[in-house]
């Protein structure tokens, strides 16, 4: 049942962030246009810029 219940909320918190950034930062007129994320190569680029930001400031944090 737990692992049920973890399935379910991962598949909902993954969508809710997907919905969440869409509705916010995805715009039309932003220059550059930002694309929503309906796919897996932006999602892709979305995930690498992240874990490369969380780099150089873990990176910063420690002074390396």
């Amino acid at each position: 049942m737990r692992v049920l219940f973890g399935i379910i909320l991962g598949v909902v918190l993954v969508c809710g962030a997907a919905y969440y950034r869409d509705s916010v930062y995805a715009s039309p007129t932003a220059a550059p246009p930002v694309r929503p994320i309906v796919n897996w190569d932006v999602a892709s680029d979305v995930t690498a810029n992240a874990m490369r930001t969380i780099r150089v400031e873990f990176d910063r944090l420690l002074g390396r």
